[in-house]
């Protein structure tokens, strides 16, 4: 039997990070590959033939030679996700659905695909696989039950162009305890963590270690669910590494909560975690009440990313504007807490509604959803949430002015600044030769800081870490992560500061005239080019308001 998996083109935002993939690192097309694919293909009988195309690396086959067409997706890739399973039923092939999106909307696939496969995979797929060969496959899959992630195969990592990727991509638990409002991971997954064996981690890392990969992004929504389980895992992973005299550099997701227990601050540190994503969305206790992020209360929030930064551990954050708590002064504080913390890599996003969540019920009930908007991607500067402080227009026009305010050479710098402050001995290592971090510098400096002109010459210098040459990978990685963010945004979302409702947004008029005017020297790419999303997609697992996050 033949099977070819395809992972459908993303269409660009700001995890795409398009300009660094093009114009910055070498070899690479993408950040992440599609560990869900890997592991589908791992559920397969032996003697199948399994392809997998990821679209954002490589062309899809118009007529492949292929009995069964598998597409999967998360919201954001809806669209193209249609567009192939529509083509590929019009060829003759038989084709199934999957992915996070189907699990939470399989009623939209019905009509799309021969069959729908929805919910996590280890089971079903496996059922979906025998009842093929039987001349009987059912239109529809779903997985109601509880899935023990000690049942799910090593990922068929030799089926993915590894080398292509910035990252290579591991799963450890699924499942979140948190009860945040917004979140969709609760209603897919619960709030039971559940975990994979040391023995089944350790077969993967065989598997990286064989193809000499070195960054790897563990994609949990929260690794430190379960904390017990968590320092386990870490303890293992720093004892697998001395065995094997091979160093991976990981990051991961985790909650805030971290900041507050320091053995399992260190137990990172010794596992080789260069970095965390985090997701923040608001200092305002008040919105952390309304939303059920009560896990964030603990201290102040400046102090948490703080104490993470002494333990050598990079932060990446997620942001949501948009809660019934937020006003438009929320934009500056926004603003002030990403500055004074110096996250770089600060995804913000306006407040979004997910189905069957929490927050889409609510609202839903309260007529306060926008039902003709997706409710797929949040960084876009459109949101199906109807706002309760401030008028729609307002609060998307605030939302482009923070980023215009956020992506100057002066604010880059600055974040840059605030960060070494506390981050003094970083960890992360990219995985890149020191070939390849040379080819990266020249890069940069050529087309990012050269082209800028004398200020931001200036603002980049003043940014080296002459005294701690160790830091200097840390400040490269976050120039390229600003200017490939404010390439975005240029493109994207433009700033009409005459506009009446922007009238009292705290947007500092030479910022405004930096952005619009444009970031001198930054290659315009074009749209249609291939972009991808900064998280791995699964066929089991998602989370809306932070799509992909790794260390580029």
């Amino acid at each position: 039997m033949r099977l070819l998996l395809i992972n459908p083109k993303f269409p660009e935002s700001f995890w795409s990070f398009t300009w660094a993939i093009d114009e910055i690192l070498p070899r690479k097309r993408t950040t992440c590959p599609p560990l869900g694919l890997a592991t589908l293909a791992a559920l397969c009988p032996a003697d199948w033939d399994v392809r997998i195309i990821d679209e954002n690396v490589e062309a899809v086959p118009l007529d492949p030679d292929a009995d069964i067409v598998g597409v999967c997706g998360m919201g954001v890739q809806f669209q193209r996700q249609r567009e192939l399973l529509a083509h590929y039923r019009s060829r003759g092939y038989f084709t199934v659905a999957g992915g996070s999106y189907t699990s939470l909307c399989n009623e939209k696939y019905a009509p799309l695909a021969d069959t729908v496969v929805a919910g996590e995979a280890e089971y079903i797929w496996k059922e979906f696989c025998v009842d093929f060969l039987c001349g009987e496959p059912k239109p529809l899959y779903h997985e109601t039950g509880t899935v023990a992630l000690t049942d799910s195969p090593t990922p068929r990592f030799d089926l993915l162009q590894l080398d292509r990727y910035s990252n290579a991509t591991l799963q450890y638990s699924r499942g979140c305890p948190f009860r945040c409002e917004f979140c969709d991971i609760i209603v897919m997954f619960g709030r039971k963590p559940r975990v994979k064996s040391h023995e089944q981690i350790g077969r993967e890392l065989d598997a990286l270690r064989a193809a000499g990969m070195r960054s790897v992004f563990f994609v949990d929504d929260n690794l430190i669910g379960n904390v017990p389980q968590a320092k386990s895992l870490l303890r293992f992973l720093a004892k697998y590494q001395k065995e094997h005299d091979y160093d991976f550099s990981f990051g991961t997701e985790a909650s805030l909560n971290l900041a507050q227990n320091r053995e399992l601050l260190e137990l990172f540190r010794e596992a080789n975690f260069g970095w965390v994503f985090i997701g923040i969305e608001s200092t305002d206790p008040e919105s952390l009440k309304e939303t059920l992020k009560t896990q964030n209360l603990a201290e102040d929030t400046l102090t948490s990313i703080r104490r993470i930064y002494a333990h050598d551990i990079d932060v990446l954050a997620g942001f949501i504007i948009g809660f019934d708590n937020d006003t438009m002064k929320t934009f500056e504080t926004q603003y002030q807490f990403i500055t004074d913390s110096g996250i770089q890599s600060a995804m913000i996003g306006m407040l979004t509604a997910m189905p069957r969540t929490p927050l889409y019920e609510r609202l839903q009930k309260e007529g306060r959803l926008d039902e003709t908007e997706d409710s797929a991607e949040n960084t876009r500067g459109r949101t199906n949430v109807v706002p309760k402080n401030m008028t729609l227009d307002a609060m998307t026009q605030g939302y482009r002015a923070l980023y215009a305010r956020l992506l100057t050479d002066a604010e880059i710098a600055r974040r840059i600044r605030n960060k070494v402050r506390y981050l003094r001995a970083p960890s992360y290592r990219s995985g890149y030769s020191a070939a390849d971090r040379a080819g990266i510098l020249t890069r940069l400096i050529f087309k990012g800081i050269l082209p800028g002109g004398p200020v931001r010459i200036a603002h980049f210098l003043r940014t080296l870490p002459i005294f701690s040459p160790a830091r200097l990978p840390l400040v490269i990685s976050d120039w390229i992560i600003g200017l490939s963010m404010r390439d975005y945004a240029e493109r994207n979302l433009p700033v009409e500061p005459n506009l009446p409702s922007v009238r009292n947004l705290p947007l500092l008029p030479a910022a405004a005239a930096e952005f619009t005017t444009g970031a001198a020297g930054l290659p315009a790419v074009p749209l249609d080019m291939r972009t991808t999303a900064m998280r791995t997609e699964t066929i089991m697992q998602h989370r809306i308001h932070d799509p992909v996050k790794a260390r580029i």
